[in-house]
């Protein structure tokens, strides 16, 4: 019964937005500003996804894992990592929020000073999602094809129930690693390795 009720609190919440209402980039915008404490994302098709805080194990995993990258990141000097605060607005439209991401100087040049201050109208080099215990294995594959599909050059989808993590390339190629205890960021973040264990054990 516990198991259920943690799986219902947890769920994200699609609600579907077209044909009857449209929501245009600045309501977007405004919509979140409104419900800080939510983690919102839509899709492609305009759909809203609703997303609740996560519970300490999830937040505590996510927190290992972006401090890793943002260490990583301070070091090399070559790019900006973010958190599952930053959201994207990917090719396709939609509008996504990696557990943790990585975007290249170069790129974020490439932008002018106002799309700087917003979302980032960009996919990012590498995004990495953290499964949860709500979350659906098959959804989030799906969205990491997204990603890859609208430029992401590699990412980790981290599932810590079986200690798996799916490795997409840019050739399109995924591969998975059973009972990871890291991953590699070659060629794309050079001398950035992953370390996993934490990660899976949280420790409480």
């Amino acid at each position: 019964m516990a198991q259920a009720l943690e799986q219902i609190e947890r769920a994200s919440v699609l609600v579907h937005m077209r044909p009857l209402f449209e929501m245009n980039d600045e309501q977007f915008e405004e919509f979140c500003r409104l419900n800080r404490d939510l983690r919102i994302e839509m899709t492609a098709e305009g759909d809203l996804i609703i997303m609740p805080p996560t519970f300490s194990r999830t937040g505590n995993r996510n927190a290992k894992l972006t401090a890793q990258l943002g260490v990583w990141t301070d070091a090399d000097g070559t790019g900006f990592s973010f958190d599952s605060s930053a959201l994207f607005v990917l090719p396709n439209g939609a509008k996504r929020s990696p557990d943790a991401s990585w975007v290249s100087k170069s790129r974020l040049a490439s932008l002018t000073e106002e799309e700087r201050a917003k979302f980032l109208p960009l996919c990012p080099d590498l995004v990495v999602e953290l499964r949860s215990s709500s979350d659906s294995l098959a959804e989030l594959q799906e969205k990491m094809r997204e990603y890859m599909n609208n430029g992401a050059r590699l990412g980790w989808l981290l599932d810590p129930t079986t200690r798996s993590v799916y490795v997409y390339g840019e050739d399109g190629a995924i591969e998975e690693i059973k009972d990871a205890e890291r991953v590699e960021g070659e060629p794309l973040l050079a001398g950035f390795v992953l370390d996993l264990q934490g990660i899976w054990d949280v420790g409480f």
